[in-house]
This record gives C-alpha cells, sequence and structure tokens, in this order.
C-alpha cells in the first residue's frame, strides 16, 4: 500500500533556515511514525524547497551529504492526487457493437482508443454510436470503414465456414440476395458482400460473379459443392442465426470505432495539471469525459467533472514562515496541518484548528532541536550538522540581535553532536554564500527575498549578506539596475535590498518605489538619499527592519 505524502516545506526563496528546518523535521516526523504502532494510516512526511538553493544552503548540504528536497512550487491539488477512473483503453478494430456493449459494462459513455503502445489515438463516445445506427449510408460503406471479416462474425453471432476471418472488407458493396437466382446475379459484383438464405443456385452464381464473402442467414447448412467453389475463389463464408431483416439492420455495427472515432481537436488533461485549472477548461466544453496522459503522453484513465468533486487537498507542514505572501502558491487550496515558525504571526489563515509552534528565537532548528528533545529522538551527526549551520546562517553566528541565550546553547550541543568546529563552519558557510560569480542578477536578488503587506501597501525586502563590504559594493551596482523591474514583476510598491557586512555587523541600504526613500527616514530617523543609507548595528531583517518599515508606513 502506497503511504500517504505530507510535505513539510519552508518559504519562496529559501534560506538555510528554511531548507534545513524542512529536512530536519520531516524526519523527526518519520521516526515518530515509526514508533506510533496505532497508527490508522500509513504517512510519509517529505521534505519539499519552494524555490532554488542558494550557494550557502547548497554548501551546508554537501558538507553533510544531504540531497536536496525536491522543488515545489504551487499547493493546489493536481489530477494525480484525486481518483481518476481506470477505464481500460481499446483497440481502433473493434466493433461499434463491442463498444456499446463494453460501454453498457463499464457504466460509461466514453472510450479511449489507444495503441500497442498506449499511446491515446481516439475517442468514442455514445453520441457517435447512435449517429452510426441512425445514419443513412450507401451500401459501400462498410468497405470504405475496411470492416474486418472477424468483427462481423462477433457482431452476427456466426461462424466461419470458410476463409480468413482476420481479412478484411475493402472493396465492394452489401447486396441482399433476395430474389431470384438470375437476379442475386445481376446484382452480385466483384469483391461484394452478399447476404443470402439457403438458395444453393444464388449462392454458386454469387461466387461466380466474384463476391469477396457471403454471409448465410438463419444458421442454413452450406453445401459441400459451395463450400468447395468458394475455396477455389477464396471466398470467405459466415454462417449466422440471424435472418435476413436482422442480418441486414446489424452488419452496420460490425464497422470499427476507428472509422467513427474523433481524433483530431481532442481535449486531453496531464497528471500535473492543477484540478482549479481543470475545472474552468471544463466548464467551456460539453464533453462529460476526458482523458488524462502522463508525462510521457502515455494514456492513464479518464476524468469527469464528478471525478473534481472529491478532490483531496494536499496536506502540509510549514516551517520557518506563516505569511500567505511567503508561502506556496494556491496555498488555500492546500490543508495545513502543522506550523512550526519564529517570525511574526502573519496574514496565512486555515480552515481548521493547526498545531502552531511560534518561538521568539533566533531560527527554526532550535525549536526543532528542542521538539527532538521532547519527544526522546536522538539527533544523529547529519541532523545535528544541519540544525546547527541553520542557527548560524539565521543569527549571523551570534552576531543578529534575534539571536538569544537558547539559540547560543543549542549550537553548542549541536556542534558536539556533529563533531565540528562553529567559527570554521560558519566562515565556510558565509564565504559560500558571498561567492556571486556564477549567478545572475535576479538571482542574487532573489536567493533572499520576502514580501510584506501594511494595510494596502505591499513591499519586498531582499537580504544579500557576505564577508566584505568590497563584495557588496559589487552586489549593489548590479543589482539597482533591476529594482525598477522587479517593483512590476512582483506587483509590490516598495522594495528594499539589505547589504549585510557581516563581520562589521552593518546594513546599506539601498530601495526603490513610490516614497520608498521617506518610508525608510520615517523608520530608522535618519537622513536616507536617493542612492541608499548605512543602517550601522542593523543586520536582522526580522527583528530590526521589518516592524520599523511596518510602523513607517502604516504612520503615512
Amino acid at each position: 500500500m502506497e503511504k500517504k505524502k505530507i510535505w513539510v516545506v519552508g518559504h519562496k526563496h529559501p534560506d538555510t533556515d528554511s531548507i534545513c528546518a524542512a529536512i530536519t523535521y520531516a524526519n523527526l516526523k518519520n521516526k515518530l511514525q515509526e514508533q506510533n504502532k496505532d497508527a490508522k494510516e500509513t504517512v510519509c512526511y517529505v521534505p519539499k524547497r519552494a524555490g532554488s538553493i542558494n550557494p550557502e544552503t547548497a554548501y551546508v548540504l554537501k558538507r553533510f551529504q544531504v540531497d536536496e528536497p525536491g522543488l515545489v512550487t504551487d499547493a493546489g491539488t493536481q489530477l494525480k492526487d484525486i481518483s481518476i477512473r481506470r477505464t481500460e483503453g481499446v483497440d481502433s478494430h473493434i466493433s461499434m457493437k463491442k463498444a456499446w456493449e463494453m460501454m453498457k459494462i463499464l457504466k460509461v459513455v466514453t472510450l479511449p482508443i489507444v495503441n500497442g503502445r498506449n499511446k491515446l489515438e481516439g475517442l468514442i463516445v455514445t453520441g457517435d454510436i447512435a449517429k452510426s445506427y441512425m445514419d443513412v449510408y450507401d451500401n459501400s460503406i462498410l468497405s470504405t470503414a475496411r470492416t474486418q471479416y472477424k468483427n462481423i462474425v462477433e457482431t452476427l453471432g456466426g461462424k466461419v465456414i470458410t476463409g480468413n476471418e482476420h481479412g478484411y472488407f475493402v472493396n465492394g458493396k452489401v447486396v441482399v440476395g433476395t430474389g431470384t437466382a438470375e437476379v442475386v446475379a445481376n446484382s452480385v459484383e466483384k469483391d461484394d458482400l452478399v447476404i443470402l438464405g439457403n438458395r444453393e443456385k444464388s449462392q454458386l452464381l454469387s461466387i461466380k460473379a466474384d463476391c469477396s464473402c457471403m454471409i448465410i442467414t438463419n444458421g442454413f447448412e452450406v453445401s459441400q459443392e459451395v463450400i468447395a467453389a468458394a475455396e477455389q475463389r477464396q471466398v470467405v463464408i459466415i454462417s449466422t442465426p440471424y435472418d435476413s431483416f436482422t442480418t441486414a439492420r446489424l452488419i452496420n455495427q460490425s464497422m470499427p470505432i476507428k472509422f467513427f472515432m474523433t481524433k483530431e481537436d481532442m481535449i486531453t488533461f496531464q497528471l500535473d495539471d492543477y484540478v482549479s485549472e481543470v475545472r474552468d477548461a471544463m466548464s467551456k466544453i460539453r464533453h462529460r469525459d476526458f482523458p488524462v496522459l502522463d508525462e510521457k503522453q502515455n494514456y492513464v484513465g479518464m476524468i469527469s467533472r464528478r471525478n473534481l468533486m472529491s478532490t483531496q487537498k494536499k496536506q502540509l507542514i510549514l516551517v520557518d514562515h506563516n505569511e500567505k505572501s511567503q508561502a506556496l502558491d494556491n496555498i488555500d487550496e492546500a490543508e495545513i496541518l502543522e506550523i512550526i515558525d519564529h517570525h511574526r504571526i502573519g496574514s496565512l489563515e486555515t480552515m481548521a484548528p493547526v498545531f502552531f509552534r511560534n518561538q521568539p528565537l533566533g531560527c527554526t532548528a532550535t525549536i526543532i532541536y528542542q521538539m527532538y528533545q521532547e519527544k526522546g529522538i536522538a539527533i544523529d551527526k547529519t541532523i545535528a550538522g544541519l540544525l546547527l549551520s541553520a542557527i548560524l546562517s539565521d543569527t549571523l553566528m551570534f552576531r543578529s540581535p534575534t539571536c538569544t541565550e537558547i539559540d547560543k546553547v543549542v549550537a553548542k550541543e549541536l556542534a558536539a553532536i556533529a563533531k565540528v568546529e562553529i567559527e570554521e563552519l560558519a566562515l565556510k558557510m558565509f564565504e559560500a554564500g558571498s561567492d556571486f560569480s556564477n549567478k545572475s542578477d535576479d538571482e542574487i536578488l532573489n536567493q533572499d527575498f520576502k514580501i510584506f503587506s501594511s494595510g494596502s501597501t505591499a513591499f519586498g525586502v531582499a537580504q544579500v549578506s557576505a564577508m566584505s563590504r568590497g563584495e557588496l559594493d559589487k552586489v549593489q551596482k548590479r543589482l539597482e539596475p533591476i529594482l525598477e523591474k522587479n517593483l512590476g514583476e512582483k506587483k509590490i510598491d516598495m522594495i528594499f535590498v539589505m547589504l549585510t557586512d557581516i563581520l562589521n555587523e552593518s546594513t546599506y541600504m539601498i530601495y526603490k518605489g513610490n516614497d520608498a526613500r521617506n518610508v525608510m527616514s520615517n523608520a530608522f530617523n535618519c537622513a536616507a538619499s536617493d542612492e541608499g543609507v548605512e543602517l550601522k548595528g542593523v543586520v536582522s531583517r526580522k527583528k530590526q527592519v521589518i516592524p520599523n518599515l511596518m510602523n513607517a508606513i502604516a504612520e503615512r
């Protein structure tokens, strides 16, 4: 039985805390799941990331030999998350009658038609079958449709007396031989299919006229003379228990479904398509059922509007954030089970009560460490290394004002478990994070970018940290030209970029947007210029920057 998956995911533009928190908390939840022998269902907690890994985090994962979590950007329910009707695909050569019988058995109105490689070739619906029965066709339609003799035998409940049932009726017309032998003889032409009774003379004259197939009605016995003549001329003889009228009425039902199937402009969906988008598309189309394909375009099953009524939401645990603007897209469509965070209470709302643990600590990883201790789960070297790295990153090696004594104590305990030197690890991390040579301007801006709102004003704050002022000066020159563009792309009113010098514990702030300069002046009681402003002792976005900006924006 496949395990139910619950994602553990951090915020967009993830930092080291966001990634390491997702990995370590998923590990804790899985350990607890293994211990819970009374669990009603089998659950697997899967760490995910909501954006690209930055160089600092990449160094940490490589150092402690941990794979990157899989990327997710949308919390909306996808077709692969819901129950899809696994209607078996059918071959394009089956008869219309067989297709109709299958529809009745399966209680469906649409059959998918697939080839031997499981690729979708077309669709047949009850309307197509009704059309084939009700429309008036000429007497050559059976050959035009390239009908297999096997289909005719099956449709008429008959048996083959002579000839190859796997052959096809591809030329000629259908003739119902109800007149005299001479009339029949004059009606039959080369390659025709003839429906006859027990008149041996008519049968022999039809064979002489080079018919391709004879259907003998009422189960009449065929003489050896007729059989011998048919074999000599390679004429197929089929015997049916039906009378001539019934046979003539049924025979068109033997035509292959490929002749009637829809094969152009088919509406299909992918397993990865989001239910909200599928629902919108369905509302504009009158069809009842739609094929679903996988990533290799193989047929998977059928879906209808009814299927969408029983969708199961994705289940998530959020770490290191509780702001809607920082969460996965379509977070409202997901079921949030838990939130583990150390930031201010944000704008995220849930439909049902959730486990919410929020502590004023320097790092989410510190909270998770406490939870390991509370649950009595041992922390191995790898988990310790990840938790320690997250704390060092978020507290800037204890320089940030968000850092608490608890963070410092926990970091020392984790360093002992991981068998690493705190300062050595921190310097290596920060050096890796300060290497911007292989990153584009947008990648640098977005590697640690968060959007906030105050009233009707939306603003973004990015933080770029480095070990030297010189490296930050280079970054500043690269980022200044793209700030205006990002205002429009991110649909925000103001953008602020913290260029944080870790060693000197200071930040140079650059900004763009309507009234951004005045907001900075009021937020920090300084004379901000159009170019930017130096903020000595400011290194924490969460504790030193966001509250000040919020107040300044609210007081405008």
